[in-house]
């Protein structure tokens, strides 16, 4: 294996996370209550380690920032454009499969 300096880790990691915030945004027809269900995080989760990394290092970030850049509008207009009423089995899942918060 390829032995990576600090900064290519960084660099790739960077990479990545620009990759998955565009597959997200472009698969809106996948809601968040089908993302917790089955992998544990959603778009939210994202957006709030997001904040929590930039809010570490000393950059205020709100919630709704960190949202709007993970989502790519502010959130109240893709919910509004994407999301759907969930149904009675997928909160059912939810109740069972929601990983604790802070």
């Amino acid at each position: 294996m390829t032995e990576l300096t600090r900064e290519q880790q960084t660099e790739l990691e960077a990479a990545a996370f620009r990759r998955l915030v565009q597959h997200l945004r472009q698969r809106t027809d996948v809601q968040n209550i089908d993302m917790m269900n089955l992998a544990g995080f959603c778009r939210n989760c994202l957006s709030n380690w997001y904040k929590d990394a930039a809010n570490e290092a000393g950059i205020d970030l709100s919630k709704d920032q960190s949202r709007e850049i993970v989502y790519g509008m502010p959130f109240d207009d893709w919910k509004k454009l994407h999301q759907k009423e969930a149904s009675d089995a997928q909160k059912a899942a939810f109740e069972v499969n929601k990983p604790p918060h802070e």
